[in-house]
């Protein structure tokens, strides 16, 4: 394979992005690309796809691939001049020589275009054998990209299945069903606290973090952010061993408990994930195991995932939940005919879910694996 070494700014031009505030957007189908990704849309696009996009400021070594038109934000650098060069080879091309990218400035990380122009890169300028690699790397992009979209679409529908039979109360056979003060006949409202046990997690010394395989998965908040973590919890940063548990006397979490941020900026997004093996988190979040004789998973998943968590935080400048206030929220509960119903409904959805994203985990590993081999020329095409 022919190589060689040259400056970046000889194989790609990279130009900063535009400012387009929040309130300057107009509805449309034109991604908004900022240093984390596409965050928003526009009827206006600002360059022509496809188009290759990182990080200028924020978020940094990461790299985005945009099939269509886009526009992207200032935050980003985005290849003004592919150069000849095949703009999908270029995506990870910039990934790899990208990764691990850190900045000397403290307050706000950012890097330099003409620093990137003027650092040696080794590359192929070859297009047939740039298309080869691009075509066996996007293979796994498109594997994810479509377990993605599956994921959407099945957790979209149990979502507006949720909603339609326990918030707009349109559940199977509630045309014969007598609703009085809001509660249909057999319902009953019941405190969280009934309904599951809520617990924190524990202090996860720093001497037990870094490990990669273990007995326990040991989460915190920003795992919740991770790709394969989308609905289900089914990877982790940390693992640790059962002796190692021990010696923290953690108490891991049992499948099927939902998840969420306890304390910080984090409670605002209310994320909550369920976690489906067992699982220790840290003292940042709080678990709600389900009281399986009053609701089953999928309801408790669902009942937090679409209740403002966050507006029963105390602290302004430091919110945080309180199991005690928590614990004390009124909830409309099915009788168990229904709840039946709603879990078998939800259940073969919800171990898909997991499934495609266990998949995709996998997919991104194999990818990451092989994406410096054939970008140094060790894996031939």
């Amino acid at each position: 394979m022919s190589w060689e070494t040259i400056r970046l700014g000889d194989f790609l031009t990279l130009k900063r992005g535009y400012d387009l505030p929040s309130s300057q957007r107009e509805s449309g189908d034109i991604p908004v690309v900022s240093s984390s990704g596409v965050t928003g849309y526009h009827n206006v696009a600002k360059v022509e796809g496809p188009g290759v996009v990182t990080g200028r400021y924020g978020t940094l070594g990461e790299v985005f691939f945009i099939h269509e038109d886009f526009w992207p934000l200032n935050t980003a650098l985005y290849v003004q001049d592919f150069k000849g060069n095949d703009p999908r080879f270029s995506a990870y091309f910039l990934k790899t020589i990208l990764t691990g990218t850190s900045s000397d400035k403290a307050a706000v990380p950012g890097v330099n275009r003409n620093d990137l122009h003027a650092r040696k890169v080794t590359v192929t300028r070859d297009l047939a054998q740039q298309k080869a690699i691009a075509a066996i790397l996007s293979a796994y992009d498109d594997l994810i990209e479509n377990n993605r979209r599956r994921i959407h679409l099945l957790e979209e529908a149990a979502r507006l299945l949720y909603r339609e039979w326990f918030i707009h109360l349109h559940f199977p056979g509630h045309e014969h069903v007598a609703i009085n003060d809001g509660v249909p006949e057999g319902w009953k409202r019941k405190a969280l606290g009934e309904l599951c046990t809520l617990r924190a997690g524990i202090t996860f010394k720093p001497k037990y973090q870094g490990q990669v395989e273990g007995d326990y998965p040991f989460i915190k908040v920003r795992d919740m952010n991770s790709a394969g973590n989308l609905i289900s919890i089914t990877e982790a940063d940390n693992w640790i061993t059962s002796d190692e548990c021990y010696e923290l006397r953690g108490k891991p979490f049992p499948p099927g408990t939902s998840v969420f941020a306890k304390i910080g900026e984090a409670i605002k997004k209310n994320r909550v994930r369920f976690i489906v093996r067992d699982t220790l988190i840290d003292n940042n979040m709080m678990g709600a195991i389900p009281n399986r004789d009053v609701v089953d998973e999928p309801f408790l998943y669902y009942l937090l995932s679409n209740y403002d968590i966050a507006s029963n935080a105390s602290g302004a400048a430091l919110p945080f939940l309180s199991t005690k206030v928590l614990s004390k929220e009124l909830f409309l509960v099915p009788d168990a005919s229904i709840r039946h119903l709603f879990n078998v409904a939800i259940s073969p959805s919800l171990e898909q879910i997991t499934t495609l994203q266990i998949q995709n985990t996998k997919a991104a590993r194999a990818r990451d694996l092989l994406l410096p081999r054939l970008m140094n020329g060790e894996v031939a095409v």
